[in-house]
């Protein structure tokens, strides 16, 4: 396990970053990056949000941290500096299900690696940690990249939700995409026999 700047190893790691659990002093940080608008145009917001807003989420988001969600900040291992969000939602333990989200707040922090890092480490808290068998998420038509990252880390294309949102002047498609437990542990293990020290 990849270790802090301060020597302790984090509980949720992968690659380049450790996922944390978010801080009423991180307030300020989100409400600049979701009113960036190289930001927000990808996610569900709809207009500016200011720290009153921010700050009545996080108090619903602490109660139902480990309930029926899970949202930790995405910081850099080399720095410590937070870099974005990513989290589980809609926890359902009985069905062994959950949505996904993710956002990465720099534009100058994207086509990094980092979120192919950030979902690699949350996946595999869910499969791992919380037994899921099913992680689902949705990714904008408009969004092409994220969706190539998805399919990166093993996510595949289930459906499409026709003209399910309406952003910028016109309505745009939502791709549904899923990941099962089993298909990440096979992945997994393909990834091991490949390595320079498998065999």
């Amino acid at each position: 396990m990849p270790a802090r700047l301060d020597g302790t190893e984090p509980v949720i790691a992968h690659g380049s970053v450790y996922l944390r659990a978010a801080e009423r002093d991180d307030i300020p940080r989100f409400v600049a990056w979701f009113n960036d608008r190289r930001t927000s145009r990808t996610l569900g917001l709809m207009a500016p949000m200011s720290i009153p807003m921010e700050e009545t989420w996080f108090d619903g988001m602490v109660a139902s941290q480990g309930k029926t969600a899970y949202l930790f900040t995405a910081c850099l291992l080399v720095d410590d500096r937070a870099i974005g969000n990513v989290g589980l939602f809609e926890l359902d333990l009985v069905n062994g299900s959950a949505g996904l989200g993710i956002m990465i707040g720099e534009p100058a922090d994207r086509g990094r690696g980092h979120g192919t890092d950030m979902l690699e480490a949350l996946v595999g808290f869910g499969f791992a940690s919380l037994r899921l068998e099913r992680i689902w998420l949705d990714v904008y038509d408009f969004n092409p990249g994220a969706r190539r990252v998805y399919e990166r880390v093993g996510f595949r294309h289930e459906g499409v939700l026709r003209h399910a949102i309406f952003r910028e002047g016109r309505f745009s498609d939502v791709h549904r995409m899923a990941i099962l437990s089993g298909e990440w542990q096979t992945r997994d293990r393909a990834s091991e026999d490949e390595s320079p020290d498998a065999g």
